[in-house]
């Protein structure tokens, strides 16, 4: 029996997707907060405030459940995904499709490129995000290309080298001109790998370098140029966020972890698809004596998967 007061006392402190359902499990709207305990309490406290929508909502609430993340970021694409999924009734303005951005680098080709891309499709580069804001990745992709020289134009190396003169990037110090045999494949690659690096999280010495560069214009009184540098520092800072709601690639896989007391115990069931955190389930089980978690999980995947057709 799902006791309302008991589980709002639950809510944690932190960002996260909430999750309503009706009395038939009917998922009837997914939101995202900044701090899950303040936003879902919102809904039933006094409705003077709410819409005629919203009290209509809550009357139909039989129970919610709630997925904890990281960050705001990695809430609202959690939040779209779930809602492009389930489409919930009371979703009904927020059932866009609009698709997040991605940082690609095209590392199957002999000179790289680094890219804005809204489509993550399988086996032509490797993808980064993704993230929110458009803006931040194209201030992100120019930064990459002004720290390390790497190219974003369509030019196809090595067959096009020498064929026609660089491009702007090149004569404004944003790329060392692999078109015209300025760089050699081994040391574009080293360039490529830092690049890499800055996007798996390895982010330390470039906000280093920038700072420092920061403080050095501002002690120079070079304030124009400083304040570049500054708002590099955010974008950089803002779309190095660590996002694990969707993977780079595509794999299908089910995450399932396991709590237990003495009597009791709850198996959750993570659902990600084509790289995406689609859903969840959570199963109860009964505790027999000296029942460890993992005899616990694979006794449940026996059950679970047993005369399944599909296994992720």
């Amino acid at each position: 029996m799902f006791n309302l007061e008991e589980e709002l006392k639950k809510l944690p402190d932190k960002p996260g997707v909430y999750i309503m359902h009706d009395k038939h499990d009917t998922i009837i709207y997914v939101g995202k907060a900044k701090i899950l305990k303040n936003r879902v309490r919102q809904y039933f406290q006094s409705n003077k405030n709410h819409s005629a929508k919203v009290v209509q909502m809550v009357s139909h609430i039989a129970y919610f459940e709630y997925i904890v993340t990281d960050s705001e970021l990695e809430a609202l694409v959690l939040e779209c995904n779930l809602i492009k999924e389930h489409r919930p009734k009371y979703n009904t303005m927020l059932k866009d499709d609009k698709s997040y951005p991605f940082i690609k680098v095209t590392i199957g080709e002999e000179f790289p490129r680094v890219l804005f891309s809204r489509t993550m499709k399988h086996g032509t580069g490797k993808f980064f995000g993704p993230y929110t804001s458009a803006g931040a990745v194209k201030e992100t992709i120019e930064l990459l290309c002004k720290l390390y020289k790497v190219r974003t134009c369509n030019r196809r190396l090595p067959k096009d080298i020498g064929k026609d003169r660089p491009c702007l990037n090149y004569h404004i110090g944003q790329c060392n001109a692999p078109c015209q045999g300025y760089v050699n494949k081994d040391e574009y690659k080293k360039n490529i790998d830092k690049v890499i690096s800055f996007l798996n999280g390895n982010y330390s010495e470039i906000i280093n370098e920038l700072t420092n560069k920061m403080q050095d214009c501002s002690e120079r009184m070079e304030y124009e140029e400083a304040a570049r540098y500054r708002d590099l520092l955010i974008s950089v800072k803002q779309i190095a966020q660590k996002q694990k709601i969707t993977a780079d690639d595509a794999t299908d896989r089910d995450v399932i972890a396991c709590a237990m007391d003495a009597e009791d115990a709850v198996v959750q069931v993570f659902f990600i698809r084509q790289g995406k955190l689609l859903g969840r389930e959570h199963f109860h089980m009964k505790v027999a004596t000296n029942d460890s978690r993992s005899g616990i999980l694979s006794e449940f995947m026996k059950q679970y998967y047993g005369g399944t057709p599909y296994i992720p």
